[in-house]
């Protein structure tokens, strides 16, 4: 059984045996495999992930494989793998096809891994002869390799490329997907190309007119994207998409108040770490989740009245976003901002509001009444996951640094006249700031 095992594995990577040995240990069903030294072989008992790390696969090319016969399917086809790892391996272009042809041997693979892999690029085109591949799940991270152009026969893989349904390219130093792949991934449900470089002329062509219709979750993180308009025009079409992450990019300054129609599918939206100022953007009108954490927003005022969850975490405001706009919230960060105080009365109208999150705000404990309204909004235990340690008095000058439930409340009096006269200097600002903006436009200053 051990051999046989062990025949396998190497039948898996399309090599002789036992020309081919290395060092396996096992960890539950992971069965992990090295080529970096060439000793004895130890054998894995039956596994559902098989994974091969360290060496150079080009020292096999003398006697790689290039057909099965009967005995070796017979073998291929009773293994129990689902999934196949490569990791930190030099992998000679020619061993793909091959690699893939016998992985088409084995039923129930269904997950294909790629990680710190770097791909030699062959002296002939990669070609490959028409199989039933039944991966389902593809995932490549930091690999390096030459851009494809037109060495890869797409018509050879496209039986196999329609039906696959998640794909991760990630931190790859990609540019661009060609829009004859894109246009051919047409069961693809999960796409994830985070930590890249994709700039917004390279999207364009990535996502041109019928590629990936079948998408949902659209990752996106961590490249080059810097118009946020470009980005909206570019993805309008994937009518299907739920789920679409933005964060880390860097949004330059646009003109306010421009339409653009996002995906009416939309529900999750996140623009975390993006260098946003302000939110005057069109947002698409049905997510129920939307992540503004991380960036310099000081003036928000949204309507979005399906919006379940809202992340405002590490931005400058200063007062609350409106009440009445969000009538469905649910779940609210807000910490790490620039208030002074919490609406406490008015955050009990949010019927809904089941997670608030306010902590590590600059909080004026001059007020009693300001105080005990945040610690009744405590007594819901569950309304302030965060409450007391994050919650911290930095003025007046006699507690700061005083958690807000150790304030003697019996020493204090409220400044009812200073409390309107901060909350009106908060708003003229805001009125200040959309006057600027309106006058910034070209019918304004034509």
């Amino acid at each position: 059984m051990y051999t046989t095992l062990t025949f396998a594995f190497f039948l898996l990577l399309g090599l002789n045996f036992p020309k081919a040995k290395g060092m396996c240990y096992l960890t539950q069903q992971h069965c992990v495999c090295s080529l970096s030294e060439l000793k004895t072989f130890f054998t894995c008992l039956p596994a559902t992930t098989y994974e091969l790390r360290g060496g150079n696969l080009s020292r096999f090319a003398g006697f790689s494989r290039t057909e099965l016969d009967a005995n070796e399917i017979d073998i291929l086809e009773a293994l129990l793998v689902s999934k196949l790892i490569f990791t930190d391996l030099i992998v000679p272009e020619f061993f793909l096809p091959l690699a893939l042809k016998v992985v088409s041997y084995t039923p129930l693979i269904s997950e294909l891994e790629f990680v710190n892999c770097t791909f030699l690029r062959s002296a002939d085109q990669v070609g490959i002869d028409g199989f039933d591949l039944k991966v389902s799940s593809l995932r490549f991270h930091k690999v390096t390799a030459d851009p494809l152009d037109d060495r890869l026969d797409i018509s050879s893989l496209q039986n196999w490329l329609e039906t696959l349904e998640n794909l991760t390219v990630t931190e790859s130093q990609v540019t661009s997907i060609p829009c004859k792949i894109s246009t051919v991934l047409k069961a693809l449900h999960f796409l994830d190309l985070s930590g890249n470089h994709f700039q917004d002329q390279a999207l364009e062509t990535s996502f041109c007119k019928g590629a990936f219709s079948q998408l949902q979750v659209l990752k996106l993180h961590g490249n080059n994207l810097s118009s946020y308009e470009t980005v909206c025009q570019t993805l309008a079409h994937l009518n299907q998409l739920t789920n679409l992450d933005l964060s880390q990019n860097d949004f330059l300054p646009g003109p306010p108040f421009i339409s653009c129609l996002w995906p009416q599918s939309l529900r999750v939206f996140n623009l975390s770490s993006t260098g946003l100022e302000h939110m005057d953007r069109a947002l698409p009108p049905n997510i129920e989740v939307l992540d503004l954490s991380n960036n310099r927003i000081f003036i928000l005022d949204l309507s979005i009245p399906g919006l379940k969850e809202l992340y405002l975490s590490n931005n400058r405001l200063q007062t609350i976003l409106s009440i009445k706009s969000l009538p469905g919230l649910e779940v609210l960060s807000i910490d790490h901002n620039q208030l002074s105080q919490l609406p406490a009365e008015d955050l009990l109208h949010w019927k809904h509001l089941k997670s608030l999150r306010a902590g590590l705000n600059p909080y004026n404990c001059s007020c009693k009444q300001t105080i005990r309204e945040i610690q009744d909004l405590a007594t819901r235990k569950a309304l302030l996951p965060d409450w007391p340690h994050d919650y911290i008095c930095r003025s007046p000058p006699d507690y700061q640094d005083f958690l807000l439930n150790e304030v003697p409340l019996s020493s204090l009096q409220c400044n009812k006249a200073s409390v309107v006269r901060q909350g009106s200097v908060v708003g003229l600002l805001i009125c200040l700031h959309l006057v600027l903006r309106l006058v910034s436009l070209p019918a304004f200053k034509s």
